[in-house]
């Protein structure tokens, strides 16, 4: 297996195949300003989104972390941070500085939107300039983070796409490698098998925490998830209960073994195979997974799914035949030979493998080359 790669090696160490100029917002009324300099200056990225204003406890910690871990996320070079007051600005700021990574905090009050454009106009150009500089270098690929999560799921997910994943995953948990995966709510009558695969005890716990919490959530509401667990594409596709979509959908992590069990955003302390906590829904689970560290994502889909991330190339792998020809400006890697018996799974890790290697030497995947750059942040519950 080919092994090297051309990356960005960072100020804290981290290993990142993207160089972004980040320009993070604080709050949803400071999108104009971000905006408007992404517009302004070409290199940078703006991440827009609708909340960050009387956000409180855990929602407003979860905010912060999310937008602290994007901007440090290796895949970006430097980054700006856009906010109405001061205060929240220089929190989010001062938590991505702690890469070392150069970024610089900024607030409309005080000045207006005018003169902050202007200022962060100023400062972008300069950013956006050092990180052209910068020059990829050899590593080797198990200093990557990568996630997993599958979506629009169908007969072909567990049986074919997500199969292959996960040899893709047992190969690259066996050299070294850091894998996220999730999806609390579409494990649910696979719970068991995935609290059996933790190789500690305490962290099985906070698995088992983690689902709980989620059952005592749906029970509260006194509601049935059937129509979103599993969705209507998913029963067009085959799928007829959340149990059956779970027991295809743990099919990503191979036969590994968990190291850790992580809550939203929460980076691992070593490298493995870590759970996180996150929703079942592909833009929010892949948010978490890139504040958490991962540089590119792994996206098995059966009837096809457009979603991308701003920071994160997300690489679409099918199984499903129609998907690879109707959908095929979104698919990256067609599987469909593994279920028509032409191909093997370890032939399919295969060409999964070589693209993950063209994709962090730079090759951009189709959610990038389509502009999907879904940023969309988990919220616990109403601002006040």
């Amino acid at each position: 297996m080919e092994r090297q790669i051309l990356a960005y090696r960072r100020e804290n160490g981290k290993v990142g195949v993207r160089n972004y100029i980040l320009l993070i917002t604080v709050d949803d009324i400071s999108n104009a300003v971000v905006e408007a300099v992404e517009k302004a200056v070409a290199g940078t990225l703006a991440i827009p989104h609708p909340y960050g204003r009387l956000q409180f406890g855990k929602d407003l910690e979860l905010l912060f972390k999310t937008l602290i871990g994007t901007g440090s996320n290796p895949n970006v070079a430097a980054a700006i941070v856009v906010g109405i007051e001061p205060k929240w600005a220089t929190i989010v700021a001062e938590g991505i500085a702690k890469t070392k990574k150069p970024v610089e905090a900024f607030w409309v009050e005080g000045s207006g939107q005018i003169k902050t454009i202007e200022k962060v106009t100023r400062v972008a150009v300069k950013l956006v300039e050092d990180a052209t500089n910068l020059r990829r270098e050899p590593v080797d690929i198990s200093e990557l983070m990568i996630s997993l999560k599958c979506g629009e799921s169908d007969t072909t997910s567990g049986l074919g796409a997500n199969k292959v994943v996960g040899r893709f995953t047992e190969r690259f948990l066996s050299i070294g490698g850091t894998v996220l995966f999730g999806e609390t709510t579409e494990l649910t009558g696979a719970e068991h098998i995935v609290a059996s695969r933790f190789k500690d005890q305490k962290e099985r716990e906070k698995f088992l925490k983690f689902f709980e919490e989620y059952q005592q959530l749906v029970k509260s509401q006194g509601v049935d998830l059937l129509g979103s667990q599993p969705t209507e594409g998913n029963i067009a596709g085959g799928l007829s209960t959340i149990e059956e979509k779970a027991l295809g959908n743990i099919q990503k992590i191979g036969n590994a073994m968990i190291d850790g069990a992580l809550d939203y955003a929460e980076p691992p302390k070593g490298k493995g195979l870590y759970f996180m906590n996150t929703s079942s829904a592909a833009a929010e689970a892949v948010t978490l997974f890139a504040a958490a560290g991962a540089v590119i994502h792994l996206f098995p889909t059966g009837q096809g799914n457009p979603i991308g991330n701003p920071i994160v190339p997300v690489v679409k792998i099918t199984a499903n035949p129609k998907t690879a020809v109707n959908m095929s400006e979104h698919i990256d890697v067609d599987v469909s030979a593994v279920l028509r018996g032409e191909m093997d799974l370890d032939q399919a890790a295969d060409v999964l493998w070589k693209r993950v290697i063209e994709t962090a030497n730079g090759r951009m995947v189709k959610a990038e080359i389509l502009n999907h750059k879904e940023f969309v942040l988990t919220k616990l519950y109403p601002s006040a």
